[in-house]
């Protein structure tokens, strides 16, 4: 299976330059699989919460549409992060979507700092989908800090992770995707954006730094912490079954929940 990340700097406001971006990097990446940044359609720091609505989109709507063509065109999946509109309610959501049109929307269920004030918690819990027989899972951005989410997903037997992020913290994702991909032996596509956004004299800065990582920890691409990049890498989903650290070591079946709880 061929997986990659397109990490960019999407323009805040600009949901139509957005997604013309993001159907160029499905054509150009000829992957499988194509993870793309959170909130990469409408950008990241609202300056309240109308901002954030107005730039909110129903799922099937204007970015699902325009990408769904490109999917059938190009026969590849791609897992992206927008506003997603539901009646009143506003969530910090993923799409994945395939050729056959889209597949399912994962909304964000750990929330950080100011997405609190505009959007409302995820309430479907993590995702789990399938592509040429491989379980793959999503999280997005903030969920990464929570270990019990991605060991939900290796319990599942999810074998690929699919993290669209907006990363502010330096390193944070970047290390916690490497531990969580050893310490549930899964291969995890960090894609996460890059640049600077601003409201007034207050500032973000995303800290790029995408990765593609293997279950054994190790790092098979890496974009810088500037720039566009498209990297697109072949993995054997296979060898995330393997679980055993040892012959008499096995990091699900040897799991002792009876003393995990408080």
């Amino acid at each position: 299976m061929k997986v990659a990340y397109f990490q960019f700097s999407p323009r805040f406001g600009k949901p139509e330059a957005n997604r013309a971006r993001l159907a160029e990097a499905l054509e150009r990446s000829r992957a499988d699989l194509l993870v793309a940044p959170e909130l990469s359609t409408s950008g990241y720091f609202f300056p309240d919460s109308e901002s954030a609505r107005s730039l909110a989109e129903t799922v099937p709507g204007p970015s699902t549409e325009l990408l769904e063509e490109t999917a059938r065109k190009t026969g590849s999946t791609i897992v992206f992060g927008l506003p997603e509109r539901e009646g009143d309610t506003l969530y910090n959501s993923a799409v994945v979507l395939g050729p056959q049109g889209i597949v399912a929307t994962y909304r964000k269920v750990h929330l950080f700092n100011e997405e609190t004030i505009h959007f409302t918690p995820g309430n479907d819990g993590f995702l789990i989908f399938q592509l040429q027989g491989v379980k793959i899972g999503v999280l997005v951005c903030f969920d990464h800090m929570f270990p019990e989410a991605a060991r939900s997903l290796a319990l599942q037997g999810v074998q690929v992770v699919c993290h669209p992020s907006n990363l502010v913290l330096p390193e944070y994702g970047q290390l916690t995707s490497r531990v969580r991909a050893l310490e549930n032996r899964m291969f995890w596509v960090l894609c996460n954006r890059w640049g600077e956004e601003r409201v007034e004299e207050r500032r973000l800065r995303f800290t790029g730094v995408s990765q593609i990582v293997h279950p054994k920890g190790e790092i098979l691409a890496r974009a810088e912490a500037e720039g566009d990049q498209i990297a697109t890498t072949e993995i054997d989903p296979e060898e995330a079954t393997e679980k055993f650290v040892t012959p008499f070591n096995h990091l699900l079946e040897d799991r002792r929940p009876e003393f995990y709880r408080l």
